[in-house]
């Protein structure tokens, strides 16, 4: 009989499990307003729901094809055609994937060898580091810069020089709901291109985008769509984060590899699933336009909500997520308070670290909600601090 069993992975050694979902766990245990994980607490579009029930009436209960279902691919070729501004090829040039989370592990396991480098900017969404240890690459953090998140050149190209095999982009940007300019788009191809790596991007984002701000897709910059694998989801666009439809749009080859990967990840999205989200690829331009006068709605209400309480955050470009300057104690919060964050650590890699994650993807009753529980935050505080600690997280 034997005394010992073998010692598990040391991958698993170096991250944890997601902080993000754990402040949702804590969240329900507590009853407090979820604004740690980014999903919505409203329906998706009535139309995709009605389309939902139809699917589930109709006979798409088995596997699709491991790589996306044609109508699904030919609706999301003609979609994204028309807002990357490039003709995008459903049958050889996209596969379709279970969430973006998929979507960027078989990236990085489709280009990425084992001790190959790869660039993340810091902050960051806390997959990618787990993404890259898994791909048994070596990540190098480029700090993104306060007050505007901008990266210094000099360092980014020293990251370069070390020849990574590939750069993670996340625009628009999770935490920071940073919109890359077309300049600073432009640095990084000009790298890519002169070092010769790929660009890995997560742009799940991209219809959530506040004046004056646009996002550029980096696979329509000049000769950029070559080394480019565009990761993307319908979670956030839509308001469907369950469904776990996500996908990879790159040129043929890359695709090929990506597939590959993919079957032997998951074998395939859910088919009734990808039957149903058609009708929201077919939808025009108003309601991405709707979608936007929404969040910019959630945004400026909850924005100004801060400002009352004097709380020192963040203005996002993009996305639905804001950093509040503020010493980290999210656990407490959730059960004292009522109201659960993100830490910043799960964004930063030997960076600051004073930042919070709201996010503001909730009807203005629930936003009202959480502002009206900060509200006894400050008094909380204190006093918790002063006793525990003897020190004051507000002045």
């Amino acid at each position: 009989m034997r005394k010992y069993m073998p010692e598990l992975s040391h991958k698993i050694d170096h991250f944890t499990d997601s902080v993000i979902r754990r402040m949702t766990r804590i969240a329900i245990e507590n009853n407090a307003v979820n604004l740690s994980q980014g999903f919505p607490d409203f329906d998706p579009p009535k139309e995709l729901i009605d389309a939902l029930v139809e699917a589930a009436k109709g006979d798409k209960h088995q596997y699709a094809i491991t790589w996306g279902a044609p109508n699904f691919r030919e609706a999301l070729a003609r979609k994204q055609s028309k807002y990357m501004g490039f003709p995008i090829d459903p049958q050889t040039q996209i596969v379709v994937t279970c969430g973006s989370t998929e979507a960027m592990m078989a990236a990085m396991m489709t280009v990425v060898n084992p001790g190959d480098k790869v660039i993340i900017f810091s902050p960051f969404y806390e997959n990618y580091t787990a993404d890259t240890i898994l791909s048994g690459a070596e990540a190098m953090y480029v700090h993104l810069q306060a007050p505007d998140f901008t990266f210094d050149v000099d360092a980014l190209e020293n990251a370069f020089k070390q020849n990574p095999k590939a750069i993670i982009l996340c625009n628009p940007s999770n935490p920071l709901g940073k919109v890359f300019t077309l300049s600073e788009l432009q640095i990084i191809a000009n790298f890519a291109e002169k070092y010769d790596s790929f660009v890995i991007t997560d742009e799940v984002y991209e219809h959530i985008v506040y004046e004056p701000n646009k996002h550029i897709y980096f696979a329509s910059l000049p000769r950029m769509f070559e080394r480019t694998i565009s990761c993307s989801s319908l979670s956030k666009t839509y308001s469907i984060t369950g469904w776990r439809l996500g996908y990879i749009i790159a040129p043929a080859q890359i695709i090929d590899g990506a597939r590959k990967v993919h079957d032997f990840l998951t074998v395939g999205a859910a088919a009734p699933l990808q039957e149903a989200v058609v009708t929201a690829l077919n939808f025009d331009d108003e309601y991405y336009t709707s979608l936007q006068e929404k969040y910019t709605t959630y945004r400026d209400f909850f924005l100004a909500g801060l400002d009352r309480l004097q709380l020192k955050h963040t203005v996002p470009q993009a996305a639905y997520y804001v950093l509040v300057d503020i010493s980290e104690f999210c656990e407490w919060m959730a059960k004292e308070v009522g109201v659960a964050a993100v830490p910043g650590s799960s964004f930063f890699k030997n960076d600051i670290n004073q930042f919070i994650r709201f996010h503001f993807a909730k009807n203005i009753e629930t936003l009202t909600e959480a502002l009206k529980r900060l509200e006894t935050m400050r008094e909380k505080a204190n006093k918790y601090y002063n006793t525990k600690h003897e020190f004051c997280v507000f002045q």
